[in-house]
This record gives C-alpha cells, structure tokens and sequence, in this order.
C-alpha cells in the first residue's frame, strides 16, 4: 500500500514498508490496553479508517491506521516508508541536503517519527478520515506472501508477553525498514 498526503506545500507518498499492529483491550502494547479510552485514544473507539495520530517522547509523532468496527480500538502502525514522491518536499521537512547519496534518501521515512515529519503528519491529522485526499492510503504493488517478514514488535518491553507478539509486519530486504530483522539481509 502506499501512504499519501497531499499539503499546500505539495503531494508526498511512500509504499509501506513495515508496521505493528495493536489489538485492543487484551494487548498490553495498545493505547486501549485494558478498555483505557481518553481523549488521546478517542479515535481508536470509532470506526476503521481514520488516522490516530499521537505524540511521543515530547518530540515526535506516529501515526496509526484505525482498522476495526466502533467500540473495538484497533489499529496499525505504521513505521516506515520507502519514498516515492515528494523526495525535495521530504527531505526539506527532515532537514535533509543530499537525498542522492543513499544514506540522505534513507534517512528520509526509516521510522515511525521521520516518516511523520517527511509526510507532514502531526496533530492536525488526527481522527482524518484516510479515505479523504489530504491523507490517504491507496493501492500499490501486493507483495507476495514470502516477501512479508513477521517479527516482535519494537520498544514495548513493558508489555509483559504481548512485548513477544510476532505482530510486525515488514517486507524482506526492503532497506527502510527501521530495523532490520536478524536473518534478513
């Protein structure tokens, strides 16, 4: 699939490369771990389809994929694209000079946080309806089956066990991924 964001400044897309998904009240891992429902975790409530979009660490922000029916808040992370379009746009919102070496071109979305900032998501996104054309996801190439790595999902250690859940998802050898997985090249 590929993420979109169209902005005054202009259109910039990535192909999603990797992400982790959060099932609710019985994962540890999610915002709504155990029913925990406030005004951060509001859109996760509604229905599938609309970006939940927060902030961490006081500097970045994420954003999730809202992906069930109401009152079930579920949703998808996603942590990393390869860049497609908008490369100038991206690298300008990064603070990125040479995105023709590959390390400039690779620093622009290898992330849950970069990303953010490349594609202009911050708080304004939230609870946007991604069927919308300001931010939306739409149709890329499918991979095939053998082509998509599961793995345990990334800084969640205070999740107990559903820290080991294998609920990552990334295409094998894509080179954005944020972190590599042991055994992919």
């Amino acid at each position: 699939m590929i993420l979109v964001r169209q902005t005054g400044e202009g259109l910039t897309a990535g192909i999603i490369v990797e992400t982790e998904a959060y099932v609710g009240a019985a994962d540890a891992a999610c915002h709504a771990a155990k029913g925990r429902r406030n005004g951060r975790t509001a859109v996760m409530y509604g229905p599938g389809g609309f970006a939940y979009v927060y902030f961490i660490y006081g500097m970045y922000y994420c954003m999730n994929v809202v992906t069930r029916k109401a009152e079930e808040p579920e949703a998808v992370l996603i942590r990393a694209l390869e860049p497609l379009e908008g490369l100038e746009l991206m690298a300008s919102r990064r603070g990125v000079s040479d995105i023709g070496s590959k390390k400039g071109l690779h620093s622009l979305c290898t992330g849950p946080g970069k990303l953010c900032q490349a594609m202009a998501i911050d708080k304004d996104c939230y609870g946007m309806d991604l069927c919308g054309n300001q931010l939306y996801i739409e149709q890329g190439q499918r991979p095939a089956a053998r082509d998509i790595v599961a793995a345990k999902r990334i800084n969640i250690d205070y999740a107990a066990e559903a820290a080991d859940y294998p609920w990552r998802f990334l295409l094998r050898d894509n080179p954005y991924v944020s972190v590599k997985v042991k055994g992919d090249s």
